[in-house]
């Protein structure tokens, strides 16, 4: 669900560019506040599913797009496969959000960016110059700060993040193949409706009655989120990505605050570094493609993916 093309170089208003992925990046942590304070009792897919079945409420404004669009067999093909891998990443999300803190969450979310730049090389024949070579061995050295294996356990929830990225990056390359013959709209709706009946199995597989509490804060999630994707829209209209994407820094740093004086886990200076380093090579690849001109396919590194 997250945005594949970035505003463009003339944009101007960089205040206005920073105001939005400032309140973008506070709509994201509200998201991962919300499940960390959701708990375990609700299984992780079930989570996934209700979060994403409450959103639907918000494709009815796109209405009008989808019965004008025109899905050919191949387009149905692609939004069926990009269900599936987002499906495998939305779920893994809500299992590391249970397993780890909101922060290492968080960090490591950034690392999608990488693995799409990484997938544009093996399957979209784009060139991997020596300068992005350096920007995705500095990222991966951030993750290894993170994960710091060998000095400490790498928890299932570690892992899940790790599989997490590499889901959502997948599902970013699919969306490629199908924002230039559709709407917006209708790239994210199809998302939505196929990510929804693909998590639905899974859901009934171990469903748990929800109190009304529950449901209430999975509603908020999915407003959240929805919320957090329009503002960084927002955002990349009107600055360029070279004067947003730092901010998304301050996610970080903010989810690190969160855990500590709300879920009382403690401030990790290794997690806030390794995240910084990965951010930093992901402002970099971006700042790159945009001034060479391309169309980014890297996207923001402050999104969930929920």
């Amino acid at each position: 669900m997250s945005q594949i093309a970035n505003a463009p170089e003339t944009a101007q208003n960089p205040l206005k560019g920073v105001f939005w992925m400032v309140v973008t990046g506070l709509c994201f942590v509200a998201v991962t506040a919300l499940v960390k304070h959701l708990g375990t009792r609700i299984p992780p897919a079930e989570s996934a599913f209700l979060r994403y079945l409450l959103g639907l409420v918000f494709l009815i404004p796109m209405a009008s797009a989808l019965r004008k669009a025109r899905l050919t067999p191949r387009l149905w093909a692609l939004f069926a496969g990009r269900g599936v891998v987002h499906t495998a990443g939305v779920i893994l999300w809500f299992y590391a959000m249970t397993q780890i803190p909101l922060a290492e969450v968080t960090a490591m979310n950034y690392l999608s960016p990488v693995y799409v730049t990484l997938g544009a090389a093996l399957f979209l024949g784009e060139k991997l110059a020596f300068r992005r070579i350096t920007a995705i061995a500095v990222a991966l050295i951030g993750a290894l700060i993170i994960l710091r294996p060998g000095f400490r356990e790498v928890s299932p929830g570690h892992i899940a993040m790790l599989f997490t990225a590499v889901s959502f990056g997948a599902s970013y390359l699919i969306a490629k193949f199908t924002v230039g013959s559709n709407s917006p709209a209708v790239v994210v709706a199809m998302l939505s409706i196929f990510v929804t009946i693909g998590l639905a199995p899974f859901a009934w597989a171990v469903w748990v009655p929800p109190t009304l509490a529950e449901t209430a804060i999975l509603f908020g999630v999915a407003c959240f989120a929805t919320a957090g994707h329009y503002t960084m829209t927002l955002a990349f209209a009107a600055a360029p990505v070279a004067v947003t994407q730092p901010v998304t820094f301050l996610q970080l740093v903010w989810a690190t605050l969160l855990g500590a004086l709300v879920f009382a886990e403690p401030a990790d200076i290794w997690v806030v570094s390794g995240g910084g380093l990965i951010l930093a090579a992901v402002s970099f690849i971006s700042w790159r493609e945009a001034r060479i001109k391309k169309r980014a396919l890297t996207p923001s590194g402050n999104a969930t993916g929920v």
